[in-house]
């Protein structure tokens, strides 16, 4: 290709086309992605390390961080070698799934992306494997404190590539559901997905230790706040990004964002204290989370008064769902969902899914998609109250979908490693802790964490002490 008409034109030298920087690339367009994605990397490492390492008790401290750390890495590589493709390939007609091949090409990774944007496939490879990669983390937060640690590095890329990819294609890729479900950023394919898969793998993998489950003290507030920060802040990238540019659309769904997870926070605040009369701060970070996740299909996509009322909603019900409902349901109690996240994140997804059904606005649907793709939300028919019941409809639908996937696939998933390895850890081990599964533990108090034989001290007997002359 020859640049040499642009010479002419009155750009700057750093905006005129090249080799390097063809015709099709923006390069501020590139830069925000590369940036949002860093900060959707973030959110899982160190975020979410840093977040289920201070949630739980002292004693799984290190165990709970690592199974982020590790899931961030194996799904990579699971991600470049084969799932992108899946998630986001074609493959005859197929409704469910992609061809399986590698995304590792330079001659696919430099070239433009499949998608109306003006970006490298790199770009959106990468800003993908991101939103995979936290999906599985979040999921783990259901098994923290008993998963054997083998059988979770089995089932990180067993589940990335049988259920997670699968949820992406139907809805995102090439799949049955394309250009019917309104899911902005992953409420469906993200959150939805990695609720209802944790909560069915802990009843799998089974309860933690009963002295656990009965007492679980976090053992770091502070650094709660701060894993929750990098979280809260990181979703400016989740769900800024989604737009693949930086337009009209990402500026409103990052103000979007802050204003729904900000009301979400203040409600779950309010109603700790209303009802328990203390300010907690674990309830204060749930309502954070269940407002980021309630935005997250719909943030480029409606109002800020409508955001505003997803905060409320998503500060009121998942609270009532966690904090009654599930203390007074058998079904709830009998599987043992360590941190919650069926409630933060499959009922706020689902919440924040069927809202975006309702609060969708035509023109941002056509600004973000183009005209006529989707329905409006049904709030905004205007008299013709077909198109938006039937966009409802289909929101439903895809809730159903998704959750009903998950719930088969991972079982069949934890079923399979069962015969290879044990899902939950021995007795012992869960008596122990990090020292047991890691040889290592959180916090060093003596000797830089060595551990030092105590000194043998000369007892001597009773009688002889007495016999000993008293010193004047």
């Amino acid at each position: 290709m020859s640049f040499e008409g642009y010479q002419s034109w009155s750009l700057p030298s750093g905006l005129v086309p090249d080799e390097a920087s063809p015709e099709w690339l923006s390069k501020g367009d590139n830069a925000w992605e590369l940036t949002a994605t860093s900060f959707v990397g973030l959110q899982s490492v160190p975020g979410l390390v840093i977040l289920y390492g201070s949630m739980v008790k002292k004693k799984w401290a290190v165990n709970s961080a690592f199974m982020a750390l590790y899931a961030f890495a194996a799904a990579l590589l699971c991600w470049v070698l084969w799932a992108h493709q899946m998630s986001f390939g074609y493959y005859k007609n197929s409704p469910l799934v992609g061809k399986p091949v590698n995304s590792l090409s330079n001659v696919f990774l430099l070239g433009p992306t499949h998608v109306h944007s003006m970006l490298p496939n790199a770009d959106y490879v990468f800003y993908q494997f991101a939103f995979a990669a936290i999906t599985v983390i979040l999921l783990a937060g259901s098994l923290l404190g008993r998963m054997n640690f083998y059988a979770w590095m089995i089932f990180v890329p067993l589940w990335l590539t049988f259920s997670y990819s699968v949820g992406a294609f139907t809805i995102w890729g090439y799949g049955f559901l394309q250009h019917k479900i309104i899911d902005y950023a992953g409420g469906y394919v993200i959150h939805l997905s990695s609720g209802v898969a944790g909560f069915t793998a802990a009843y799998w993998v089974g309860p933690r230790h009963s002295h656990d489950r009965q007492h679980f003290p976090p053992n770091n507030i502070i650094q709660i706040l701060g894993g929750a920060g990098f979280l809260w802040l990181g979703w400016t990238g989740f769900n800024g990004g989604s737009p693949l540019s930086a337009g009209l659309v990402t500026s409103l769904a990052v103000i979007n964002t802050h204003i729904c997870t900000a009301t979400s926070l203040l409600v779950w605040l309010a109603l700790d204290m209303a009802v328990y009369k203390k300010s907690s701060v674990i309830g204060a970070v749930q309502g954070m989370i269940t407002g980021l996740v309630c935005i997250t299909p719909g943030a480029g996509l409606v109002d800020p008064w409508a955001a505003a009322l997803m905060g409320v909603m998503s500060g009121s019900i998942p609270w009532y769902t966690m904090m009654n409902l599930h203390r007074k349901s058998a079904f709830f109690q009998s599987v043992d969902d360590t941190l919650g996240v069926f409630h933060t994140h499959a009922v706020a997804g689902v919440l924040g899914g069927l809202l975006s059904g309702l609060f969708a606005k035509p023109k941002l649907l056509n600004l973000m998609y183009g005209n006529g793709v989707y329905g409006p939300g049904l709030l905004h028919s205007r008299g013709h109250i077909h198109p938006g019941l039937k966009q409802m409809a289909y929101q439903f639908v895809g809730a159903v979908f998704i959750a009903a996937w998950n719930a088969v696939v991972t079982s069949i998933i934890c079923l399979v490693i069962s015969r290879i390895v044990n899902l939950r850890m021995d007795e012992e081990a869960l008596e122990v802790g990090d020292d047991a599964v890691h040889g290592e533990e959180a916090y060093a108090l003596w000797g830089d964490g060595e551990r030092m034989p105590k000194r043998r001290r000369l007892r001597i007997p009773l009688i002889c002490r007495r016999l000993m002359p008293t010193p004047v």
